[in-house]
């Protein structure tokens, strides 16, 4: 049977569609049926935040390093065929060095050689070392251990982590890694686990920086948390950055956690320096305030700085190599704390009754509980504290995440980075080249999403009094549905984000830059109906 918001036949009825009542997820099933039923015209959707690009040298470097791994396993059990063996640690660099020469001029082999030159030249760990653990962890044949993060693997990826979070030097070796399944498993962990150690609890405020990811705005509100949202507005008359009397909210001290996503989606847009300093000022009046921060886009946006760089001590750091490599499939994260954190002080100040409970949670697997980290908390929560021993992220996968911060870290003039900025820039001009309209240019802006905002291209094609009656006759929701329907263009509602104008967010990452050229078209041709059914209504 048909829902109310279909035809008989199970279409969307266009008439009938009410965005406010859908999930995100459900407002981008139906847009896409829109644009696809009833046509062979190509879909052009910008609504997945997926990039198309990837980033080639640290997985052909990855493929070599396989091979290698290989090679090493077949010096076992030779005399069985198909089963190797584990790869040994003594005499392990010579094999490399002859690997390496005889597949000299193999893609990838001058990397992967390269970055065990900088980990050893630079980095100053041993070559032999970081060979065993990568090629032991490219076999996959033992448990991740340490099981929050491989040794060398953690020191690697937290140089790239800081470097990129624009920390400098200054906290290397004070910074701890749990090496996850991509952002979402991160953020999953860090509100379960704060739960279980009885530091948010039903009917607790936390503060969200809106406008921010739908599904973050839907995690409070879960049974499994009912926490009460206060919202921490930007100003988008301000570049969407939040202003001073917004970020005061959080002296409120009956909020327990700030949540941010930095550089922003669906703004795309970072935490300028003022507003850094705002936060660092509220910390040192709010010291027991806790921050959870994803900054999964700041590697996109020019000189980044994360919270955790001015406030280390009470910052959840949460990064994915997701978006800046083109791994979402790969599903690599990172949760990272400061080894001195607000969060374990909070758990030690518990009350007594509190912590006996909490040392009885994990008892069955530490010998004093009482003096067990939160990041080592949430490694055991992760597997429901019992199954401990299982925990943590493949090593195929750590060793991947690694080849990636090592190409980062050895691409001293930042190659990639331009060329990826290049891209995402490019894409941007050309939606705007569509549109008709000169693009804006926001230094603070990472590039990988765009606010398309009616009111604001309405009022810079057509003038004021076209605005007030768009925004006074056509539902918020009409736009997005009609550029469905009738051009063929997927965008996500800016409600959906909890965006205080009628907006849209179309992702700068996934199309081809003549696509984000036809795209603005037909944000022209739409913005160009709606203005002759007003000039009709107007009688002029």
């Amino acid at each position: 049977m048909a829902r109310e918001s279909e035809t008989e036949d199970g279409e969307p009825d266009l008439k009938k569609i009410n965005l406010d009542e859908l999930s995100p997820f459900e407002v981008k099933d139906t847009l896409i049926k829109l644009a696809t039923r009833k046509s062979e015209r190509t879909l052009l959707n910008a609504g997945r935040g997926n990039p198309n690009f990837v980033s080639l040298t640290p997985r052909y470097a990855f493929t070599q390093l396989g091979l290698f791994a290989l090679s090493e396993s077949e010096r076992h059990f030779g005399y069985m065929d198909g089963i190797g063996g584990h790869s040994d640690r003594e005499g392990i660099e010579a094999r490399f060095e002859i690997f390496v020469r005889e597949n000299w001029n193999v893609e990838g082999v001058r990397f992967l050689n390269a970055a065990v030159s900088y980990v050893k030249d630079h980095l100053g760990f041993s070559a032999g070392d970081f060979l065993h653990e990568m090629v032991q962890g490219y076999l996959g044949c033992n448990y991740p251990s340490p099981v929050r993060m491989l040794r060398m693997s953690e020191e690697i990826v937290s140089r790239y982590l800081l470097r990129e979070m624009g920390t400098g030097h200054d906290l290397i070796g004070e910074t701890e890694l749990f090496a996850v399944e991509g952002g979402t498993a991160a953020m999953s962990y860090i509100f379960d686990s704060l739960k279980k150690n009885m530091l948010l609890k039903e009917g607790d405020k936390i503060a969200l920086a809106v406008p921010i990811f739908s599904p973050y705005l839907e995690i409070p509100r879960l049974d499994t948390y009912r926490l009460v949202e206060v919202e921490i507005v930007a100003d988008e008359n301000e570049g969407y950055q939040i202003p001073d009397e917004e970020l005061d909210k959080l002296l409120d001290p009956e909020i327990k956690a700030f949540f941010l996503v930095n550089s922003g989606n669906p703004t795309s847009v970072k935490l300028n320096d003022r507003s850094l300093e705002r936060i660092k000022e509220i910390v040192e009046k709010r010291k027991d305030l806790m921050i959870i921060s994803d900054d999964v886009y700041g590697t996109f946006a020019d000189d980044f700085r994360s919270v955790y760089a001015l406030c280390p001590h009470n910052t959840i750091l949460v990064y994915s190599f997701s978006k800046y490599f083109g791994a979402t499939g790969w599903r690599l994260g990172v949760i990272a704390l400061h080894e001195d954190n607000i969060v374990d002080r909070k758990i030690r100040e518990l009350p007594e009754e509190q912590r006996r409970e909490l040392n009885e949670r994990y008892s069955s697997i530490y010998q004093r509980p009482e003096d067990l980290k939160f990041i080592d908390r949430l490694v055991a929560d992760s597997r429901n504290v019992a199954l401990k021993h299982s925990a943590g992220l493949s090593t195929p996968q750590q060793v991947q995440m690694v080849l990636f911060a090592l190409y980062n870290l050895m691409d001293e003039e930042g190659n990639y980075k331009k060329a990826v900025k290049r891209i995402l820039r490019r894409r941007y001009g050309a939606l705007y080249r569509g549109i008709g309209i000169e693009e804006a240019y926001d230094p603070n802006s990472a590039y990988y999403y765009v606010l398309i905002d009616g009111e604001v291209i309405g009022e810079k094609l057509y003038g004021r009094e076209f605005v007030d009656w768009f925004m006074e006759n056509k539902p918020a929701g009409d736009f997005v549905l009609r550029l469905a329907e009738n051009a063929h263009v997927v965008v996500l509602p800016g409600k959906g984000f909890d965006t205080p104008h009628p907006s849209a967010r179309v992702s700068l990452a996934n199309l081809h830059e003549v696509d984000y050229f036809n795209i603005g078209k037909a944000i022209r041709g739409l913005m160009d109906e709606y203005y002759e059914e007003f000039v009709r209504e107007k009688g002029r």
